[in-house]
């Protein structure tokens, strides 16, 4: 298995820590801008926003992309 994620740079971060890292660096307001979703502009929590992302796979592909753009360039 570990052979099938030598090439993931996401291959052991948790959704939790790639949003709490995210908020962290932005901020909600700034979130909210970069990617235009709601849980980031109203109701902002982690929680809420781990909600939403672990339904909407798309959302977390956004969410997964600002992470790697922002941390691992």
């Amino acid at each position: 298995m570990a052979e099938t994620q030598k090439n993931n740079p996401l291959h052991g971060i948790t959704l939790e820590k790639i949003l709490t890292d995210l908020q962290a660096h932005y901020g909600w307001e700034k979130l909210g801008i970069l990617i235009r979703i709601d849980c980031f502009n109203s109701n902002q929590s982690i929680k809420s926003s781990l909600n939403f992302l672990r339904k909407m796979p798309w959302a977390r592909k956004k969410v997964e992309d600002l992470f790697l753009d922002t941390f691992h360039k």
